[in-house]
């Protein structure tokens, strides 16, 4: 999803569970796998070993995650909600929708998690709400057509 050069927008919460899940990956998960490979190997031919294939499978898996994480943390820019008024990434932004109310939180593309109500800064949307103040009327084409919210809140 990213280059070494784009900077990846992230809240202070995404950034520590980011950090949490390395963690876990370097000092966890990739020592049991280094085990699971070594006792699969122990057992003597691995060209017909169905558990050193799914070990060393596990540990590509692990790496690559691994890598991507150092790579999503090293590019990695906590926003500051300290726009005032404005509708920045982190911001907890109230809207007004066809006679109900939402609350969205603005976050960093690898965050984002429709279901819990956290949408990207590059979603349709999130980009259109970025640097809106409250009062202020959006406009966003969506399958079912364009929809107009109004922003009451921006936390």
């Amino acid at each position: 999803m990213s280059t070494n050069t784009d900077t990846i927008y992230l809240t202070k919460e995404g950034l520590e569970k980011l950090q949490q899940e390395l963690k876990n990956l370097v000092e966890v998960k990739r020592p049991e796998v280094a085990n699971r490979i070594k006792a699969a190997r122990e057992m003597g031919d691995i060209s017909e070993n169905a558990e050193y294939d799914s070990a060393r499978q596990e540990q590509s898996f692990v790496e690559g995650r691994i890598s991507e994480l150092e790579d999503i943390i090293k590019n990695a820019k906590v926003t500051d909600k300290a726009a005032g008024d404005k509708v920045v990434v982190g911001s907890k932004v109230t809207v007004h929708i066809d006679g109900d109310e939402e609350t969205f939180h603005i976050v960093g593309a690898y965050e984002a998690n429709p279901i819990e109500k956290k949408i990207s800064h590059e979603s349709p949307l999130g980009s259109t709400l970025l640097g809106k103040k409250i009062g202020e009327k959006i406009e966003v084409e969506a399958p079912v057509g364009k929809l107009t919210y109004t922003i009451l809140k921006i936390e």
